[in-house]
């Protein structure tokens, strides 16, 4: 907490007070809410560096992270796995950094030796975390979010039950996420498009139940009309339209 004329900043006494919430939800003791903040703190720093190679992957990932929470609390989570996916969704384009800007940021279509460069950003994700214990598990979800439910997928080719729990909600919030996002060369589909392309190809690339439950979920969500969304991990208030 910061003073500026000896007086606490309401953005900083809210943001302890949130932090304090957090760790009551999660059952922590003072000593785990100091290690919570420096684990958040690793975090942040890492998606500052994805935010500097790519503003819109940076984006994707907070989106994906939303998608993730709200349906993984249509699944009933827990408090901690839903901090786990969170972490996770975050972290499953952190492997981007490595990927050079000429095929990250391409505007057109990749060639089939810019595709293979591209598809190996799962398994620099799992590299970029897998030396800090910490982030073992989000590591692996991060690494598999591409298997397909199938088997076809990459980098490993597991499939169905095989591919991670998180790994697998996160495939279908950024496929829904790509779909829905205007970009420059194209405009976003609308939700109910999206949704008609995730059921035709659950039980091949996703996996149906959770189809079922996403697409629950993010209707509920739509609903709403909020134009913005939170996260536990990252302080803010957030675009829903990629545009």
């Amino acid at each position: 907490m910061t003073k500026k004329n000896n007086v606490y900043q309401l953005s900083d006494l809210k943001e302890s007070r949130e932090r304090r919430r957090n760790a009551s939800v999660l059952e922590l003791s003072p000593v785990e809410l100091v290690r919570k903040e420096y684990f958040e703190l690793v975090i942040k720093t890492l998606l500052s560096a994805l935010k500097c190679k790519d503003d819109y992957t940076w984006g994707h990932s907070l989106r994906v992270a939303y998608f993730c929470v709200s349906v993984g609390r249509e699944m009933s989570l827990n408090e901690k796995e839903l901090y786990e996916l969170e972490v996770s969704a975050l972290f499953h384009d952190i492997g981007k950094i490595g990927v050079p800007d000429a095929v990250l940021l391409k505007p057109s279509r990749l060639t089939d030796e810019e595709f293979l460069e591209m598809k190996l950003h799962p398994s620099k994700s799992f590299d970029i975390l897998a030396d800090y214990p910490v982030f073992h598990e989000m590591a692996i979800n991060a690494k598999h979010h591409h298997e397909r439910f199938d088997g076809r997928g990459y980098p490993d080719g597991l499939k169905g039950d095989n591919i991670p729990l998180f790994s697998r909600i996160i495939l279908i919030s950024d496929t829904f996420d790509a779909m829905t996002s205007t970009r420059p060369y194209r405009k976003g589909l609308p939700f109910e498009v999206a949704f008609a392309e995730l059921r035709e190809f659950a039980g091949t690339q996703f996996d149906p139940v959770i189809v079922e439950k996403f697409i629950s979920c993010m209707t509920k969500e739509q609903q709403k009309n909020e134009e913005t969304f939170s996260l536990q991990v990252i302080q803010g208030d957030f675009k829903k339209d990629a545009a």
